[in-house]
């Protein structure tokens, strides 16, 4: 065996139980109720352990984009904003998100990284249901024919989103779902969105959040992430933009 592959190993080992630990830890406070708020400025733990997510998502990936990346966009939005004069204890994360036109590209950047990938957490869970039931169920029937059509539509424009950025199902302003995609770390409660609306499930198809395992194989990640997705929690999102 090789000395990568034994050290490969050992780290997988090692951080699968930081992981462990991770998870012992209460979930987010504020996850049992509807109006969970995943827009706070600082980086929250992560609600499972970093190898909680195998085999779908490794855990050497889940640990660096978790501790590397996503921790990297909150340490510099809090940096834009003491730069920007942004008062966070009066200005709403989401107020600053939809009038990102107004602050600069480090700002428009971070804070975008750092709301998107709180959600992005908060989208997956280990062994969630196959599928969404209830009103979500019926409106993604309504809206896409089927709900494997809807999985087909949103894996074509995952696939196709050129470089790095997110796919999305939003609500629209004028009440609706749909599909879209985002550049960089763009997302469509933005302003400057092409497609605009409240997201309810976001998928990152930037390279950190799969080359480890899947390298050049984008599609392969898209298809086995739909084995993640907490069908609880985005109909929760979805009731909330609802009600």
């Amino acid at each position: 065996m090789s000395n990568s592959t034994q050290n490969r190993r050992q780290f997988i080992k090692t951080s699968g139980k930081a992981g462990i630990a991770i998870a012992a830890m209460p979930m987010f406070s504020t996850i049992a109720t509807n109006n969970f708020d995943i827009t706070a400025y600082q980086q929250h733990p992560l609600p499972y352990a970093y190898n909680a997510l195998e085999p779908f998502i490794d855990a050497m990936t889940m640990e660096i984009h978790y501790t590397k990346h996503a921790a990297t966009y909150a340490t510099n939005l809090k940096d834009a904003c003491v730069a920007e004069k942004v008062d966070t204890t009066q200005l709403a994360f989401t107020d600053l998100i939809k009038n990102i036109s107004r602050y600069s590209p480090k700002m428009r950047n971070n804070a975008g990284g750092h709301y998107n990938h709180e959600l992005f957490w908060q989208l997956m869970k280990p062994a969630p249901a196959a599928a969404p039931s209830g009103t979500l169920a019926d409106a993604i029937t309504k809206t896409f024919g089927s709900f494997d059509a809807f999985k087909t539509a949103f894996g074509d424009a995952a696939k196709t989103r050129f470089g790095s950025g997110w796919a999305w199902l939003i609500i629209k302003k004028e009440g609706g779902l749909a599909i879209s995609t985002t550049p960089n770390q763009d997302n469509p409660l933005m302003d400057i969105a092409e497609v605009k609306g409240f997201p309810i499930l976001g998928l990152d198809v930037w390279e950190h959040a799969y080359y480890l395992k899947y390298q050049n194989k984008r599609p392969d990640y898209i298809n086995n992430w739909w084995n993640l997705v907490n069908w609880e929690f985005v109909q929760k999102r979805y009731d909330e933009a609802n009600h």
